[in-house]
Parts: structure tokens; sequence; C-alpha cells
């Protein structure tokens, strides 16, 4: 478990648990704010597979994120040469993908995903053995471009996904380790 004091609170992560956490992520998941996570129609059934799934997987992880104990968030990574980017660009020793995402709220906390995602790179880079943390989000989905670029990332080039039309982007940690310290 990793836990970060943020301006916003205590962040801390942990792993998903796939049967006892499922419920909760459907209601993240098929939110209308998540309409880049791609599970919208997905029934609570769909959601514990998928992560019974993740958990089975030796390249595919995912961890819940609370927010001062309670979930808040969620956070997958991956390892490229093997998930999501197979065959889409040249993966590099150390590279690790990311996602993440926020949960839907009534009651927005300022700066609260912009602390989430300097967490969510911050427990990747904990890791030696990351050197680049690469994302591929929706060319369309202009608000993580600009919370990507705030931590670090540079962006690469567009990329073809079955599912969608991606920006590859990477972050090195010394590029995350200026974007936050300054």
């Amino acid at each position: 478990m990793t836990t970060t004091t943020t301006a916003v609170g205590r962040l801390t992560l942990r792993p998903l648990d796939p049967l006892e956490d499922a419920e909760l992520l459907h209601g993240w998941v098929t939110d209308p704010k998540a309409a880049y996570w791609m599970m919208q129609d997905a029934k609570p059934v769909d959601v514990e597979r998928a992560y019974l799934d993740i958990a089975a997987d030796p390249h595919h992880h995912a961890l819940l994120g609370l927010h001062d104990g309670a979930p808040a968030f969620l956070m997958e990574y991956y390892d490229p040469a093997h998930r999501e980017l197979v065959g889409l660009y040249e993966p590099r020793p150390g590279d690790v993908g990311m996602h993440f995402l926020v949960a839907p709220t009534d009651r927005p906390v300022h700066g609260f995903t912009r602390a989430v995602i300097t967490a969510v790179m911050a427990r990747l880079f904990e890791d030696p053995a990351t050197a680049r943390v690469v994302v591929e989000p929706d060319v369309s989905n202009k608000a993580v471009h600009t919370l990507n670029e705030a931590v670090g990332f540079v962006p690469e080039r567009e990329i073809r996904k079955p599912e969608k039309k991606a920006l590859l982007s990477f972050c090195t940690r010394e590029q995350f380790e200026k974007a936050v310290l300054v």
C-alpha cells in the first residue's frame, strides 16, 4: 500500500479486489463522465469479469485509490510490450503503461484530479525499474492531455488503436520530477 499526503488530503493506493470492488467500480465506469473508459453499457458482472481478468494477468494490474480512506479513484498499469500498445510503438526497457479514473462526485475538490495523477505517477516511479510512463488517451480528451502535460508527459504522435484514435505520450522520471517540483 502506498500513501501520499497532498494539499487535498491523504491519497492511498491498495490492490483492487475484483470481487469486493466490482460493484463500486461499476458505478464509476458507467458514469457519463467516464465515457473515455468505454464501459458505458457494462453490467456489474462485466466489470467483475474485466477486473478478474486483470488480476490474473501478469502484465496488467489494478489499484484502488482512497482519498482520506474513502474509495475515490482507480489506477491501472501495464507492460506495453505485452498489453494495449503491442505493435503500435517500439517499447523500451522500463516502459510502463498507465490509466487512471477519478470517481464521479457531486462535491468536486479543486486540484483533486491533478493530485491523483501526481500520486499515480509517484507510485509508478517508486519502482526503480520504471524509466518511462506511457499513456494513450483518446485524442479528443483535451482535459486529460492538459493533466498529462502538467505532470511531465510529452505527446509523441497519434496512433490508431482498435477502439480509438489515441495520443501516444511519454513521461520520463526526470520529466515528472521537473514538472512536479516547479
